[in-house]
């Protein structure tokens, strides 16, 4: 994990300075990821064929809805669709051919651009949890978040290495008044951070607010011919797209702002039980929220997203890191790819009450399938526990430390001269070791993957150490990380700006708690 650099110069010997060097925090991001594996294919083209067939059969016989949105509905017969009352049939190839002036890849801005990320291609954009009510730590328990919780999120993210984005509403603030929070939830984003992060889709108001404040961050003109902002557009499946996330969707595809257009799926529930059918309307879904985003504004940022968990047909609760869902996934990511979109799923998904073995299991399986798929924007990456109920603080940690193992995996085998290492075969030879040997010497401070949270010390060490299990070490390292965190500088000029925006907006509108 990546921390503010307080290192000094350690007296006492060489251990003593080992350790502080091991123990110093020091602020890190690493690149985004730019994988160099194969991404994995569950599907031949015959079924892809017939997915992409059904789906267009779906959107010309079903159709889908778009509710209290007149305007919408208008763009709509405008652009050729069959629209009869809010229902919207698209004749078959209208979808694809508005869907081509999206790209298939974009730079997200950060006010830090040695920050800023790609996303499309191969890569691969780590962000942490989104949207939980909930917030838990070992000491605290479970309990309502609050902005206090919010900022604390933010700075660990900052911190983080392997996290390459801020993320959006990375817990529920509800101390704040529903119609004023996102403002401290972008305030927060934008000072206590200088990584890519998300705007707020909960009232088109809001968007535009989001898109505003961006404007005294970034400057007017700058935000119209980039992207500094991704925003959720979650569609209500089965196929019906609200006024809400519609209207904050116009208000950022006009201002060239990237929407990711993602169906909400519980197998069973919201799509049908079979990896075919769900992934029939995933697509028809995408196709039509990403056709509409073009209509507003034709070469507007759009990624194909899919979120998709199975379902325990005995309790009816979501299940996380099933087969069904990896093939989902893995489907979906080949289906966006044919299409040319950036594809964002999976996440550190468990529906684990706490950060135990049935979280760590759930998440592994969720996080190697995201890399897997080919993901290029990973929503959820760190943090994420009880089915996005709980942002959890322990989990955050111990998922951030995880992050590291797919920068590893994705950076593939190298096979350099190198990497080869026939000299460290020639000099150690037969019954030999290679501890000592120069190409050991000479690599081994970046051979291996090396953790910043989990155990590996001897069992006596471990046990005079208190025999600390991951959630202990998980929370000792939050303190830690809270701890040692220093604000990136900001601008005064923009920091004021950004100040009295906020408070004049706040001082426009009564509260509102609901």
């Amino acid at each position: 994990m990546a921390e503010a650099n307080t290192r000094r110069r350690a007296r006492g010997g060489g251990g003593a300075a080992r350790r502080a060097e091991r123990t110093a925090v020091r602020i890190e991001t690493a690149k985004y990821i730019e994988r160099n594996i194969p991404n994995f294919e569950v599907l031949n083209d015959e079924a892809l064929e017939i997915i992409e067939t059904n789906a267009e059969t779906v959107l010309e016989e079903v159709g889908v809805n778009f509710v209290d949105n007149p305007a919408a509905l208008e763009r709509w017969r405008n652009a050729g669709a069959d629209v009869d009352g809010e229902r919207v049939r698209l004749p078959r190839g209208l979808a694809r051919e508005l869907i081509k002036t999206a790209p298939s890849q974009f730079t997200q801005h950060a006010r830090n651009p040695e920050k800023s990320v790609v996303i499309g291609g191969r890569s691969l954009v780590l962000a942490p949890v989104y949207g939980p009510p909930f917030v838990r730590d070992a000491k605290g328990g479970r309990r309502y978040a609050t902005m206090d919780d919010f900022n604390k999120f933010v700075k660990l993210a900052y911190m983080s290495k392997w996290l390459h984005h801020s993320g959006g509403t990375v817990c529920e603030p509800t101390d704040v008044p529903v119609n004023k929070r996102h403002l401290d939830m972008l305030m927060a984003h934008m000072t206590l951070s200088d990584k890519p992060f998300m705007g707020s889709v909960t009232d088109p108001s809001r968007a535009q607010d989001s898109v505003e404040m961006c404007e005294i961050l970034f400057g007017k003109e700058f935000v119209q011919e980039n992207t500094v902002m991704t925003s959720l557009t979650n569609i209500n499946s089965p196929m019906t797209f609200d006024d809400v996330m519609m209207g904050s969707l116009e208000v950022y595809a006009r201002n060239n702002q990237a929407c990711i257009i993602s169906p909400f799926i519980v197998g069973g529930a919201m799509a049908p039980v079979s990896v075919a059918g769900t992934l029939t309307q995933v697509l028809a879904e995408v196709l039509a929220g990403v056709a509409y985003s073009q209509i507003i504004r034709p070469g507007a940022p759009a990624i194909f997203g899919a979120f998709v968990s199975s379902i325990d047909m005995n309790s009816g609760a979501p299940t996380f890191g099933t087969p069904e869902a990896a093939h989902i996934t893995y489907g979906a990511g080949q289906l966006a790819r044919r299409l040319g979109l950036p594809y964002r799923s999976a996440g550190s998904f468990c529906g684990s009450k706490l950060p135990d073995a049935q979280a760590a299991y759930e998440t592994a399986n969720s996080l190697n399938m995201g890399l897997l798929s080919g993901v290029n924007f990973m929503l959820h990456a760190c943090g994420w526990l009880e089915g996005g109920l709980v942002a959890d603080f322990e989990k955050f940690v111990m998922d951030a430390d995880q992050l590291g193992v797919l920068h590893g995996l994705a950076k593939g085998v190298a096979y350099d001269e190198n990497a080869q290492a026939m000299d460290a075969i020639r000099e150690v030879g037969p019954g030999g070791h290679y501890l000592g040997c120069a190409h050991t010497q000479a690599n081994f401070k970046d051979a291996f993957w090396k953790t910043e949270l989990l155990d590996y010390k001897p069992f006596e060490t471990w046990e005079e150490e208190g025999a600390r299990d991951t959630r202990t070490l998980a929370s000792a390292r939050v303190e830690h990380l809270l701890a040692h965190y220093q604000q990136p500088h900001l601008d005064p000029d923009k920091l004021a700006a950004l100040t009295a925006y906020v408070e004049e907006k706040k001082a426009s509108m009564p509260d509102a708690f609901s």
